[in-house]
């Protein structure tokens, strides 16, 4: 492994209390989640733990035997719905026959715990990742007319009730990408990158939305069948180049590390990293300390699925940016 580092990936980054209620969920317990939840404040922490602990709670009952314990909770009853369109959203990507029962389930689901508890964004943040299952827009809800020019019809309703519940919310925005991905049969990433750009153009310093435009151009990189010998043709672009700094300075730049997403600090490290902007990538190198996320790193690897190759790609690339970095610092 270059520098003799070995990166880990662990869903809950830094978070140490929801590492260790991830822990003890595996295991089948819910207290730790239980407490952890209870003294989690404010929306976008609340979003990203119970997105994390509904990914690794989908494949045990465990949550429904702690809402079974304590029916009044609601933080239970959040997590329940959380589970169930996770449950639907696999059972669709592997294109198993009870999809549309497990779909009905879910969206009942995320109306009733709307009603339940009616300031939280979670509930409305299912229903768009529901919305995704529905890409040739059935449901009048998903096919909405937008907001603005150069936008497509989608369930733009539902955004804007996660957004009145907590502005900006980042998994509803990528929920959100994630819907016109499916809505398009054709393979084209225009309607994404005016989308990415309108939600980045009207995004506030420190919004994880101005890293969104970075994943779309990751996805066309992935379209095209890319890998390192296309690292020039692809990256080293001038608007590559302006949408990477862009996210450091006017994300990056205005955050807490510490509380970012793993996910948006990957994709901007690499996007920094590709463009050749390597000192400017050291700093994130630097806040992501031990730990990274399998994407985007995967598609600059000739096996993607090999997690060896994978961590092989990011430590290279993490050591060549630490060595830029520090040859640009005077001497001391």
């Amino acid at each position: 492994m270059s520098d003799r580092f070995r990166p880990l990936y662990h869903p809950a980054g830094h978070d140490g209390e929801l590492r260790a209620a991830v822990q003890e969920l595996r295991t089948g317990r819910w207290l730790s989640m239980r407490k952890m939840l209870a003294d989690t404040r404010g929306w976008p922490l609340w979003t990203q733990r119970t997105q994390v602990l509904a990914a690794v709670a989908a494949g045990s009952d465990t949550v429904h035997t702690w809402l079974a314990e304590e029916p009044d909770s609601t933080a239970a009853v959040v997590m329940q719905t959380r589970v169930t369109v996770e449950r639907a959203l696999r059972a669709h990507r592997e294109g198993h026959a009870r999809t549309t029962d497990l779909w009905q389930q879910a969206w009942e689901a995320c109306g009733d715990t709307a009603r339940l508890v009616p300031a939280d964004p979670v509930p409305w943040v299912c229903l768009l990742a529901l919305a995704q299952l529905d890409g040739k827009q059935r449901m009048e809800e998903n096919r909405l007319a937008p907001p603005g020019p150069m936008l497509f019809p989608g369930p733009w309703a539902l955004l804007a009730e996660a957004d009145k519940r907590d502005p900006g919310n980042r998994e509803a925005y990528h929920r959100m990408l994630q819907f016109v991905y499916a809505r398009r049969s054709d393979g084209s990433l225009s309607e994404a990158v005016n989308f990415v750009q309108w939600a980045a153009s009207s995004a506030s310093e420190g919004s994880a939305l101005q890293a969104l435009p970075l994943f779309v151009r990751v996805e066309r990189y992935r379209r095209e069948g890319g890998n390192e010998k296309a690292l020039d043709l692809h990256w080293v672009t001038e608007d590559a180049t302006r949408d990477a700094l862009r996210a450091l300075n006017i994300w990056f730049d205005h955050c807490v590390p510490g509380e970012a997403s793993l996910l948006d600090l990957n994709y901007l490290a690499h996007a920094l990293w590709g463009s050749l902007q390597l000192a400017e990538a050291a700093r994130v190198f630097e806040a992501l300390g031990p730990y990274y996320t399998p994407l985007p790193w995967a598609y600059r690897a000739r096996s993607p699925n090999d997690t060896g190759q994978v961590e092989e790609v990011f430590a290279r690339a993490r050591a060549r940016c630490f060595a830029a970095a520090a040859e640009r610092k005077p001497d001391s």
